[in-house]
């Protein structure tokens, strides 16, 4: 497949792009902080329908506190290795490439960053133990036993209608081809809350990444995936036993307000911080309020 990477850093960010070739897989991976400490790695999991590149504004607070940065585009998005079938999308196959990066890294403490899908993985990863976490930051996903308690209510229900549509054959595959191939950076513009930063070029740096042959179905395949297969992780026992962190945009189209309570009936040592007037793209949404969280939250590496 196409090598080319979907993203190029500005070379001031501190950012560069490389190749990691996993037990799996190769994924594209955009890297800050090359030079400290390889023990402490800092790996940030995207979403839908994101990039890398959605940690941009991240990559070099976290480069800085010492620790070495690395966001992979998820399998399937931008050039990272992007299989074929909806079962290659799967819980198991999706937690085991953390795996896979964390073993390929070196590191020997690992602080996890996720936001949307990356959130759903890494919450899966934490409670099934594959590696070991120091500490975990969720951005924008409850935790699955919340979720499954939300799904169950309205004020859930009808904000999930996307879940169900995207279950059907080529037809979310057309939808995200809208308007020339732009939907996917509009999607993302249009329900930010400061869409002023999410201009043409970032815009533009995610429908392009959508338009490479069979990116679209990739994306879609991981909803697909997740109700077609099922129960491939075991997570009957849903605690996380590091310390977490949740960061919650409030104005979040896809999942309500409700979906940051109860959360500590699983997660022991955890904090929750509520972002007013702050969308579900919520770490490009509110750079600098989540960068002074991540401050005063994280320690120095």
């Amino acid at each position: 497949m196409e090598r080319t990477a979907s993203w190029t850093p500005d070379a001031e960010s501190g950012i560069a792009i490389r190749w990691v070739e996993t037990a799996g897989l190769t994924f594209e991976v955009a890297e800050a902080g090359q030079d400290n400490s390889p023990d402490n790695l800092a790996l940030c999991l995207h979403g839908f329908p994101e990039l890398h590149f959605s940690w941009r504004h991240q990559m070099p607070l976290l480069a800085e506190k010492g620790y070495r940065v690395w966001a992979p585009n998820i399998r399937g998005y931008g050039a990272t290795d992007r299989p074929d079938d909806v079962r290659d999308y799967a819980m198991d196959r999706l937690t085991q490439d953390v795996a896979d990066l964390i073993d390929a890294s070196g590191a020997k403490s690992v602080t996890l960053f996720a936001h949307d899908w990356g959130a759903i993985i890494a919450w899966a990863f934490a409670i099934s133990k594959l590696r070991p976490l120091t500490r975990l930051i969720i951005m924008n996903v409850p935790h699955p036993g919340v979720a499954m308690r939300e799904i169950k209510h309205w004020r859930q229900i009808k904000k999930s209608w996307y879940i169900y549509f995207f279950q059907l054959p080529w037809l979310p595959e057309r939808f995200l081809a809208r308007r020339g191939g732009n939907a996917v950076g509009d999607l993302i513009a249009r329900t930010a809350c400061n869409a002023q930063l999410f201009g043409p070029e970032v815009r533009k740096i995610y429908s392009d990444a959508s338009r490479r042959p069979g990116a679209r179905t990739a994306m879609v395949n991981y909803y697909r995936a997740l109700l077609r297969h099922r129960d491939t992780v075991n997570m009957r026992d849903l605690t996380v036993d590091v310390p977490t962190l949740m960061v919650w945009g409030e104005e979040d189209v896809a999942l309500n307000i409700h979906c940051t309570e109860g959360t500590e009936e699983w997660v022991s040592d955890f904090t929750l911080k509520r972002l007013p007037g702050v969308s579900h793209w919520v770490q490009q949404d509110a750079p600098d309020q989540v960068n002074d969280i991540l401050k005063e939250w994280l320690p120095e590496a």
